[in-house]
């Protein structure tokens, strides 16, 4: 089972884009889709706090959304992160 998981919905493009990310960097993703899934939508909120998608955790880091993600990619540190929980990417 993967390491990363993304709560998100069909038509989000920062969900694309997050995902993008991921799997240029080889990860694979578990999706949890809410889209019209209220359960799954409360889980999401009572998780992050956050009502928005993506929400992104990378082992049982709550990285966050999309522009989190994109963030520690500025700041070299998804590398870190994803090496972490067993990915074999390039750190540093």
């Amino acid at each position: 089972m993967s390491n990363v998981l993304m709560y998100c919905t069909e038509i989000c493009p920062y969900c694309f884009r997050a995902e993008r990310l991921l799997v240029s960097k080889g990860v694979e993703i578990r999706k949890i889709m809410i889209d019209g899934v209220t359960d799954r939508y409360d889980e999401m909120v009572s998780k992050t706090g956050r009502n928005t998608v993506p929400q992104i955790f990378i082992g049982d880091t709550h990285v966050g959304g999309f522009d989190d993600l994109s963030e520690l990619e500025y700041e070299g540190k998804l590398d870190e992160l994803l090496f972490s929980v067993g990915y074999s990417v390039t750190v540093g």
